[in-house]
């Protein structure tokens, strides 16, 4: 079993910078694939990036590709999620979440563990 706490939200003007935190309770993290995913009202759950329990492979949504940097620390067990040149359609609740696989993945259905959410809103 794994908790999951996002940390970090709040409100920034476009083209600002936000750093998330999700700490994970639980053992073995670093045999947990981590990824982001965000949803903004009335859209569906959308993938933002994704790292692998080693840290070495990481995959990002064409979106936030060039912008946004997931990275993890597994002696703190902890996955970050730094946020750059933000957008008003950055706008959403973003949800960490853990994939029992060495192996990172996209797809939400994928993962076994979710965060309860941290709000970000970026002003225009």
């Amino acid at each position: 079993q794994v908790q999951l706490v996002e940390s970090g939200g709040g409100l920034v003007q476009a083209g600002g910078s936000l750093r998330l935190s999700c700490a994970a309770s639980g053992r073995a993290f670093s045999r947990y694939a981590m990824g982001w995913f965000r949803q903004a009202p009335g859209k569906e759950r959308e993938f933002v990036t994704a790292i692998s329990g080693s840290g070495t492979s990481r995959y990002y949504a064409d979106s936030v590709k060039g912008r946004f940097t997931i990275s993890r620390d597994n002696a703190k067990s902890t996955v970050y999620l730094q946020m750059s040149s933000l957008k008003p359609e950055d706008t959403a609740v973003y949800y960490c979440a853990a994939r029992w696989s060495a192996y990172d993945a996209a797809l939400a259905s994928e993962y076994d563990y979710w965060g309860q959410g941290t709000q970000v809103t970026v002003s225009s």
